[in-house]
């Protein structure tokens, strides 16, 4: 199959994630600081807010249609005056900073940050189809005993971008398109 663009199949490079930014839409915008976030793999995402994930009283499902799905409530957290959240043991919904524009050719996977691995949070991401375009979230999980300091802005996982082999002509369209906008 042939490649859907003029960018070689695989994982894209620093220089062809920068290239990519500086289009139109570009593939990542509300960034903090591109020569911090720009990596030799792929673009470190940051924290905008946190939240709990529910009180525990409503349970996520998930079923077979659309209907059957059921998010359980979240409440937002505060950062302190510093910017800085204490968070313990337990889940947390992140929402990022950074807004992905995927094109139609263009997935992309993310990989916390080893900083957090050894502090003992874990960080969950679903995949970015391509063709997916919004502020994405992530479930953060602390099981750390003394919990974890997380400041605002901090860079948490990398996104890794691949190209497909061919491009879907429809791209994503799911319930969580342009999500967080």
């Amino acid at each position: 199959m042939a490649v859907a663009s003029n960018i070689p199949s695989g994982a894209l490079s620093r220089a062809t994630i920068a290239y990519l930014i500086a289009g139109d839409p570009p593939l990542l915008d509300e960034y903090r600081d591109i020569d911090a976030q720009l990596q030799p793999n792929g673009f470190d995402v940051s924290v905008r807010a946190v939240s709990a994930c529910g009180d525990g009283s409503v349970p996520g499902s998930i079923g077979i249609s659309d209907g059957d799905r059921v998010l359980p409530a979240s409440a937002e957290l505060s950062f302190d005056s510093g910017g800085w959240l204490h968070l313990r043991p337990g889940s947390y919904l992140l929402t990022f900073n950074e807004i992905v524009n995927l094109p139609n050719h263009i997935m992309a996977l993310a990989r916390p940050r080893s900083s957090l691995l050894r502090s003992g949070v874990a960080i969950h991401t679903a995949v970015w189809d391509a063709g997916y375009s919004g502020r994405s979230q992530a479930l953060m999980t602390v099981h750390h005993p003394a919990g974890f300091r997380i400041r605002r802005d901090a860079r948490v996982v990398q996104l890794v971008f691949f190209t497909l082999d061919a491009g879907d002509p429809r791209g994503y369209t799911g319930r969580y398109q342009n999500e967080n906008l």
